[in-house]
């Protein structure tokens, strides 16, 4: 079997790979249609609660113009450079580069040193430089929401508290950026900022909302987008929402204790099979060394990739739950 068959064959094993999980998505005019039936019966509905909905719904619609644009929508370098904005480590796409290129020519060059297969240690190279950092900053987004959901209670509490004393909304906004550590601080200091050199409170909260993409914080812009428009007592509805961030947290720990074990077998089970064969070739790296240059062999490892990938996807879906 020359290169060409082999190349061949990945592509198909990579295709129906694709096939598969556009089948299981579904289509973007499927999910649409889907939601253009939700509405119509949302607005022809008989029941209170589905006409509250809707009405919840077209606030939330009206508050932002037409010409709306979401953060990082415009380009893969946008969504990149708002990906590493979120880690809050300030970390350049530059940087980002740089160290992709490093693990690839790194990895690289260790396989290549242990096996002698060019092509197989320029693909091995390219998912461990092109995964690893994906995978850092992913690593570090989820520690900085899950920081700055477990402090966001306690600055609208601090919030409410500034309210009922009698202080305007922007001055409470200072209050929080100045008494609150962490994620929170930052980014409340960063809304007021904005509204000290001219911008609008709904402005810099929509701002910070798109930059955050955290959707405990989009109630929080919602509510007071909503508040202003109709009016009552900002500070209950605030205290309101505090309460029901708290439990919202509670439902997600609850969650997560459930699903531990589940998710402890989802890791053993895929991570066992690369812990066996590590194991094997230390022993006795004769024994499996013809994956790295047996053409046979490397289709066959590569479609075993590909079914554990899809394995494992099954299993994240599985134990993965919203709220």
């Amino acid at each position: 079997m020359d290169f060409f068959d082999t190349l061949l064959i990945t592509v198909v094993i990579f295709s129906v790979l694709v096939a598969g999980y556009f089948l299981i998505a579904g289509s973007g005019t499927g999910k649409a249609q889907k939601r253009r039936l939700e509405s119509l019966r949302y607005r022809h509905s008989e029941s209170t609660d589905a006409k509250v909905e809707s009405q919840f719904k077209k606030a939330i619609a009206a508050r932002k113009p037409k010409s709306h644009q979401v953060a990082g929508s415009g380009s893969r370098l946008e969504a990149l450079e708002m990906r590493l904005d979120r880690t809050g480590k300030g970390w350049a796409v530059s940087q980002y580069v740089y160290a992709s290129l490093g693990i690839i020519i790194a990895v690289a060059v260790l396989v290549f040193l242990q096996s002698g297969a060019p092509l197989l240690s320029l693909g091995v190279g390219a998912v461990a430089g092109l995964g690893i950092p994906h995978l850092v900053v992913g690593f570090l987004i989820g520690k900085r929401t899950n920081n700055f959901n477990a402090k966001f209670p306690d600055a609208i509490e601090l919030l409410v508290r500034g309210l009922r004393s009698g202080l305007p909304v922007t001055e409470t906004l200072g209050v929080v950026s100045q008494e609150v550590d962490g994620p929170v601080g930052i980014e409340f200091k960063g809304i007021t900022e904005r509204i000290k050199i001219g911008k609008t409170m709904e402005d810099s909260l929509q701002e910070t909302a798109d930059r955050l993409g955290i959707p405990e914080f989009n109630f929080f812009c919602i509510t007071l987008a909503i508040q202003r428009e109709t009016g009552g007592n900002l500070a209950e509805t605030l205290s309101n929402l505090a309460d029901v961030l708290r439990k919202r947290s509670q439902m997600k720990l609850k969650i997560k204790a459930m699903s531990s074990e589940s998710k402890a077998s989802a890791y053993i089970v895929g991570s066992l099979p690369f812990i066996v064969f590590g194991l094997i070739y230390w022993i006795n790296p004769e024994y499996l060394g013809g994956f790295f240059y047996e053409d046979r062999l490397i289709v066959a490892g590569l479609g075993g990739l590909c079914w554990m990938s899809i394995g494992v996807f099954i299993m994240a879906k599985m134990v993965s739950f919203e709220i």
